[in-house]
């Protein structure tokens, strides 16, 4: 949340410079509140893992926030149970007539399958063109993001030679930005992914602006100019243990994996794993509620 101080004092010119979030008592005056409306579109299987990553990290703000799940009507989850879908999550159609503050889309495990023979993809597009007019600002994460920069500018994935698993050392590349705000210049994120979305046609879209990379994981925030789409590579989110979960269960399979860089202690497994990521984590969600959402959604929606 933004500090109020006069407009006049000599403090506020210094405390911009350096990507403090500072209101004048004007501004401050004119602000209505209410509860921002977000709804989160989550195609991730293992559904209660996932809103409980999301809902932790949605909570670190003092604003308060009004939670709508989206489930497709398309394809059916196999890993939640019927009660648990029918009783906490809604269809498209029952909400394509409201407006949203924010929109989250969750990553998928469908990076090798062509998007459009992925079984949603029609529905999955239709509510991509819905959020341009019904959504304030849309968050799109991993594979989500993945589909969002393919079908809002074209930009395809490609694949990589091994499975992309472990936590990454990443760096600023703008210091306006407000999605970045507080960042340090250098910081961490989990990533678990086979494909990558092709980062020079992702440079080269004048649209586009990469906020942060990594040398081994590629371009990890990317917005557009007004902010209203905004695509995150990777999974900020994750709790301690999920890249943990995922190994052992790819292992599991029989697949020839390798143990996730930089993530357990030693790079043992049987060490557990160590937490880095969490404060940039947050910090990223606060900064896209506060800025991307609060300050510039609509009141009357």
């Amino acid at each position: 949340m933004p500090i109020r101080i006069d407009k006049d004092l000599p403090a506020k010119k210094i405390l911009e410079k350096e990507n403090v979030f500072v209101m004048d008592f004007e501004r401050a005056l004119s602000q209505d509140i209410r509860p921002l409306e977000i709804v989160i579109l989550n195609l991730m299987p293992t559904k209660q893992d996932t809103e409980l990553h999301l809902l932790r990290s949605l909570s670190n703000t003092p604003l308060q926030i009004n939670i709508t799940f989206l489930q497709t009507e398309t394809y059916r989850p196999k890993h939640t149970s019927k009660s648990h879908m029918e009783k906490f999550y809604q269809f498209f159609s029952e909400i394509k007539h409201q407006k949203f503050d924010g929109m989250i889309i969750t990553g998928a495990p469908l990076e090798q399958i062509p998007f459009e023979e992925v079984k949603y993809w029609d529905e999955l597009t239709e509510i991509m063109e819905w959020t341009k007019t019904n959504v304030t600002s849309t968050l799109h994460i991993c594979w989500g993001a993945q589909a969002g920069l393919y079908y809002h500018y074209g930009i395809e994935k490609i694949f990589l030679d091994k499975k992309l698993s472990g936590v990454y050392k990443h760096h600023t590349l703008h210091g306006k930005p407000c999605l970045v705000r507080g960042f340090d210049d250098v910081f961490y994120v989990p990533h678990s992914r086979y494909t990558a979305s092709d980062m020079d046609a992702i440079r080269n879209c004048k649209e586009l602006t990469v906020l942060a990379e990594s040398d081994e994981a590629g371009p990890y925030l990317i917005k557009n100019e007004s902010g209203s789409q905004i695509f995150v590579t990777g999974h900020p989110e994750y709790d301690v243990m999920t890249l943990d979960y995922e190994y052992k269960r790819d292992i599991a399979k029989g697949l020839n994996i390798e143990v996730p860089q930089n993530y357990y202690i030693d790079d043992d497994p049987e060490k557990g794993p160590i937490k880095s990521w969490r404060c940039h984590a947050n910090m990223m969600y606060t900064n896209w509620l506060n800025y991307y959402v609060y300050q510039v959604t609509p009141y009357e929606l």
